[in-house]
């Protein structure tokens, strides 16, 4: 058979990177489902790209409210998890975690009525409280930015909902019945300040619509003990077949309905067994892509931070976007900040530089030293703050003597007599001298993450790209 145009422009990225789960390509594996089935592959791979939000949102509501009360990071559907202090190395639940504030966030479903959330006096602190809808769209974002910092009561209302909102309430309307709260609250990380914090945590109020004037308590969660507490939600997904994938997207759906502007997709996609408000038809997929099309499908995702063609900007090692929170029918952009940053913000709230090599190519590696100067002047331009944060290959943080996880002005650096900052990134301790610049690395491979929280939108502004990022060096 002769290979088409269309079929080597699919291939050309499909080939280069089955390799990465095969060692050699094969005629009977991915070449061969691609030569013959390339319309009805592609159509399953942007399938499985478009519903990579949803699946692994749903995964995540499993993993963090699958306890009978609050524990940590965990709480029941329609329960406020307050974060008490930042996460540690061992926290899995959440790609690209923050060490900068503390969460107050909630799981809470919308389907059957509107849910009421209530903010105390934040008294001037910064903070931000998005609203995430099942396809991780930020549909509406109270905080310091947009409503300030004023108590202030809302009614979240879901897909359909028609009714009165009581008097004092704003009304905010997901478009799907799923919802995540995940608000941040800013921290210094002090004991005196984490005292401060949880005072406010201890003001905020969730409840059903029908509870409203009455004493509510929420009801304690139910365990099942099928759910994987242990394995990071990205893996758990990512092992999902194609069947086992397409059955839970399908049905997912039913209760967080596609957007309008998605009908052309949906459309195609019909073609694969994925119809929305029915089940998965499992006999239209090849049996044969159960592995191979989750596989690919998901290198499609992380190849796009590369090749994103205008979606991620790359700066002097940097690679960035502000297209976050809201991503249209861009479903590819959409599903790579799923699984490199699950809950984004969006970028008028925050951007997320982030290196995964240097300038000049090279992988980073503990094995080296680096540094990451400011120059007097320079520092990242916001109106909240900003920090550096250090994962490893998996975008989790790294464990080190020190318990840092990021570096930012809360840290109290030490500034050279010029007014410029020096951020020393090693693996070991630069020495007594400079351990207040110190971002600890592990021995082996790893990433940086910056957070610029509420970017200055005035020149100089990462948003139009008039302030430039410095690169990392690498120190000999």
């Amino acid at each position: 058979m002769i290979l088409s145009r269309r079929t080597l422009l699919l291939g050309g990225t499909a080939f280069a990177l089955a390799a990465t789960h095969q060692g050699a390509l094969a005629w009977d594996g991915p070449l061969f489902d691609l030569v013959e089935g390339t319309e009805d592959f592609k159509a399953a791979s942007d399938a499985y790209v478009y519903g990579y939000p949803l699946v692994t949102m749903e995964y995540t509501r499993r993993v963090m409210t699958n306890v009978a009360a609050p524990e940590g990071m965990r709480a029941p559907m329609g329960t406020i998890i307050k974060a008490r202090s930042y996460p540690d190395a061992a926290f899995r639940d959440v790609t690209a975690p923050n060490a900068d504030t503390l969460y107050t966030t909630a799981f809470f479903d919308v389907g059957a009525e509107p849910w009421v959330i209530s903010i105390p006096d934040m008294k001037g602190r910064y903070f931000l409280l998005p609203f995430l809808d099942g396809w991780t769209n930020v549909f509406q974002v109270p905080g310091s930015r947009t409503t300030g910092t004023g108590a202030q009561t809302f009614l979240v209302t879901g897909p359909g909902w028609s009714g009165k909102v009581p008097d004092g309430m704003v009304r905010l309307k997901s478009p799907t019945s799923m919802v995540w709260m995940l608000g941040r609250i800013y921290c210094s990380g002090t004991p005196e300040d984490y005292a401060a914090v949880h005072a406010l945590q201890d003001q905020f109020k969730l409840f059903p619509l029908s509870a409203l004037g009455k004493d509510y308590t929420p009801p304690a969660g139910k365990v099942d003990p099928a759910i994987d507490m242990k394995t990071s939600v990205r893996d758990q997904v990512n092992a999902l077949t194609a069947t086992e994938y397409f059955t839970l997207l399908a049905e997912l759906m039913k209760t967080n309905p596609a957007a309008a502007k998605d009908e052309p997709a949906l459309e195609r996609f019909k073609d694969i067994g994925l119809v929305p408000g029915q089940r998965f038809n499992a006999k239209a997929i090849n049996a044969r892509w159960e592995k191979r099309l989750p596989q690919l499908s998901f290198d499609r995702i992380m190849l796009h931070f590369k090749f994103s063609d205008g979606d991620v900007k790359d700066v002097n090692g940097w690679g960035y976007t502000i297209k976050t929170g809201l991503y249209g029918t861009d479903y590819l952009q959409r599903a790579l900040i799923t699984a490199i940053g699950l809950g984004a913000n969006r970028p008028q709230d925050a951007v997320y530089p982030t290196s995964l090599k240097n300038k000049a190519g090279d992988e980073y590696s503990g094995a080296n030293k680096y540094q990451l100067r400011f120059a007097a002047g320079q520092l990242p331009p916001v109106k909240g703050f900003w920090s550096l944060t250090m994962y490893d290959a998996n975008m989790f943080f790294v464990a080190n003597p020190i318990n840092r996880y990021s570096m930012s002005v809360r840290t109290n650096p030490v500034y050279e007599p010029d007014g410029s900052l020096i951020i020393y990134i090693q693996n070991e301790s630069p020495g007594a001298g400079k351990e207040a610049n110190w971002l600890p690395a592990p021995k082996d491979r790893f990433n940086l993450m910056m957070r610029l929280y509420w970017p200055d939108e005035n020149n100089p502004s990462i948003l139009d790209g008039s302030w430039v990022i410095p690169a990392v060096s690498k120190v000999s």
